[in-house]
């Protein structure tokens, strides 16, 4: 049931930031004249349908992975009343770019809401307001367990917050290290807080750590939050700010990995290949699809609180801003960047030159999409 719950909930969640990507285009779009012809969500074939006072056909359809807005005359060189292509290029751009401002905008409403409860500290410069801010520490939790393990074999849990360990307070990660090897080989009692409700057990720790997974077998984590006041709302926009900066470093450290790993593939010296395997390596274990982003939410609707549910949706709506602001082809960013070069060139952007430019990146975009899913699913395997 926990299981289904995670499934359902990681599904609305990537339906309601994608609806909202398409809400702000056709927003925008009436707003500069476009006729929008079609507002729908999930993707066809279609479920249901009704003509909206406003003129616009809502339609519910039966693939629950996002939605779509249709916008009359979408091609660029469209000329006809409430076109899309008769709209001027400034317009174009404000239409293009509507879905990556809702986008960032709900991430820093959602960053600011977690801020005045207890925003995650992920980054060691994260942004706060020094007069306006507390760091609370959460209690210390189980984040990996070893298979085999005295935890694994007592039945701990990722998750389970440890409460006293052989009758002392846990208060630091650390400290539950440095009790642990003080019990090595002995049989102590743990108390620990799982969704709740504390428990209690009784297990006997490795005598050695040989195989260097500890004496208990766990991976312990103590988590940070910025609580913050009357600052909340400065520390939600200037932490989307900084995200955002993170995610596009973090793209750029991708790309460089996977074009230097392809360069010295081409090397003849071996060891110069086995460099560009790691690269290469490290470049497919950053990147994820949409499995892999469920693979994230699942868990955290099935596990975790509401706190850490938010704070992924935040993450995703920011990352969906980024990616559709980036000139990828078939993306919003990648029309726009199409559209500003042959306004730049003076080149009339003809509806087959362009439906060829955006074929071709949307197949290579799918093309990327499949060989992602696949190494996602390796990896939740």
């Amino acid at each position: 049931m926990e299981l289904l719950i995670g499934v359902i909930t990681g599904l609305l969640i990537l339906v309601f930031l994608v609806v909202i990507h398409e809400l702000g285009h056709a927003i925008v779009a009436r707003r500069n004249g476009v006729v929008v012809e079609e507002f729908g969500i999930g993707f066809p074939p279609r479920a249901w349908g009704k003509k909206l006072k406003n003129g616009v056909l809502f339609t519910l359809n039966y693939l629950p992975l996002g939605g779509f807005v249709k916008l009359q005359g979408e091609h660029d060189a469209a000329d006809q009343k409430g076109d899309y292509g008769a709209a001027s290029f400034w317009q174009k751009t404000k239409i293009l770019l509507a879905g990556v401002f809702v986008n960032w905008i709900a991430a820093a409403i959602l960053l600011t809401i977690l801020a005045l409860v207890g925003l995650p500290k992920i980054l060691p410069n994260q942004f706060s307001v020094a007069n306006d801010t507390a760091i609370v520490k959460k209690p210390v939790e189980i984040a990996n367990i070893s298979a085999d393990s005295p935890a694994a074999r007592a039945g701990l849990k990722v998750g389970d917050t440890i409460v006293r360990f052989a009758g002392q307070p846990v208060d630091t990660s650390q400290g539950l290290v440095d009790k642990t090897t003080a019990q090595k080989g002995n049989m102590v009692e743990i108390i620990y807080n799982r969704k709740g409700a504390e428990k209690s057990t009784s297990l006997t720790l490795n005598q050695t750590n040989d195989n260097n997974q500890g004496y208990l077998g766990v991976g312990p984590a103590q988590r940070e939050t910025i609580k913050a006041t009357w600052s909340a709302p400065i520390v939600g926009v200037a932490t989307t700010a900084q995200f955002t900066w993170v995610t596009l470093q973090g793209l750029g450290d991708l790309v460089a990995n996977l074009v230097t790993g392809l360069v010295l593939q081409l090397s003849p010296d071996q060891d110069t290949r086995q460099q560009a395997s790691k690269d290469l390596s490290t470049a497919g274990a950053s990147v994820a699809g949409p499995v892999g982003i469920l693979g994230v939410i699942f868990p955290a609707a099935e596990q975790a609180g509401a706190t850490q549910l938010v704070f992924l949706t935040a993450i995703i709506s920011l990352t969906l801003a980024v990616m559709n602001f980036l000139p990828i082809p078939a993306l919003d960013g990648g029309r726009w960047f199409t559209m500003a070069v042959f306004r730049l060139l003076k080149k009339p952007l003809t509806k087959e030159r362009e439906e060829k430019i955006q074929g071709a990146g949307f197949l290579t975009l799918m093309a990327l999409v499949v060989v992602v899913t696949i190494a996602d699913v390796g990896k939740l395997f």
